[in-house]
């Protein structure tokens, strides 16, 4: 009897311990997530699965708890999406498709090739970030020609396709892509991916992968917690201290992703 007080009183402080740990690490992932205008999964997810989280019922899980960053960041800046909902529509049309498409893929293909490809394609938009001193710095609206329009929405599907399969970092990759097509500033376009990725693709994505198997309702509570609150506060801190911020939290934010992703791809290969 004295054993199983004992065994359960450690049960307890452990789980306690457990809980604080996944919603700290929720909670500071997600404010930088919502400066930076992506990453979340670079602590979130990992965590998750060393907890002992299955990968797939992970993958939904972070994907439900950053539906709550995406409102979370959304609800601080949504003045800032206004002028922009004819955007957003060609996001969510273009993009939810190539979601859906790929949690389909999650079973049927190697993770390590997508975590290379995502990898390095991170490392690279850290150092053109940091290469180009004035990205992201001004808003401005360019004019698009019509090669222009559908090279956006042909990287819209092709990000989704990414984001349904394996999340980590794609937002990074939307808010750039947004950047450099309309002449966004860094702000603008992370309320945009705040709005368009964030809610409508991750929820979309989880809706569906949740389907592979259970997810622990105790841990999504925790998620959605810490999501919802980092990324309201990330969205303040990202308001008053501007896009000079922004920019430096994006460039180490990617190549932080990039870095950990391509080891993650490299282990698994050797």
């Amino acid at each position: 009897m004295h054993y199983l007080l004992i065994a359960s009183a450690k049960n307890v402080d452990y789980s306690f311990y457990k809980s604080i740990s996944i919603f700290l690490i929720s909670f500071f992932s997600n404010t930088f997530s919502a400066i930076s205008g992506g990453g979340a999964g670079l602590l979130q997810l990992p965590a998750l699965i060393i907890s002992g989280v299955p990968y797939y019922q992970a993958l939904a899980s972070h994907k439900f708890a950053t539906v709550a960053l995406g409102i979370g960041g959304s609800l601080r800046n949504y003045k800032s999406l206004k002028n922009d909902i004819y955007i957003a529509l060609q996001i969510l049309f273009f993009g939810l498709p190539g979601v859906i498409f790929g949690t389909s893929l999650v079973e049927s293909i190697s993770e390590e090739y997508l975590y290379l490809l995502l990898g390095i394609f991170s490392i690279l938009l850290g150092f053109y970030s940091f290469l180009k001193s004035d990205l992201g710095l001004l808003s401005g609206n360019k004019k698009l020609y019509l090669i222009h329009k559908i090279r956006f929405l042909v990287f819209i599907f092709l990000i989704g396709i990414l984001n349904g399969s394996i999340s980590s970092g794609t937002g990074l990759l939307v808010t750039i892509l947004l950047i450099k097509t309309f002449g966004m500033d860094f702000l603008r376009a992370i309320s945009m991916t705040f709005f368009t990725v964030g809610i409508f693709w991750n929820f979309t994505g989880a809706i569906f992968l949740s389907k592979i198997g259970y997810i622990s309702s105790n841990i999504l509570v925790l998620l959605i917690i810490g999501s919802f609150t980092g990324g309201y506060f990330g969205a303040h801190l990202s308001q008053l201290k501007g896009n000079v911020l922004v920019k430096k939290t994006f460039t180490v934010v990617c190549l932080s992703v990039g870095v950990s992703l391509t080891i993650k791809a490299l282990k698994n290969f050797f």
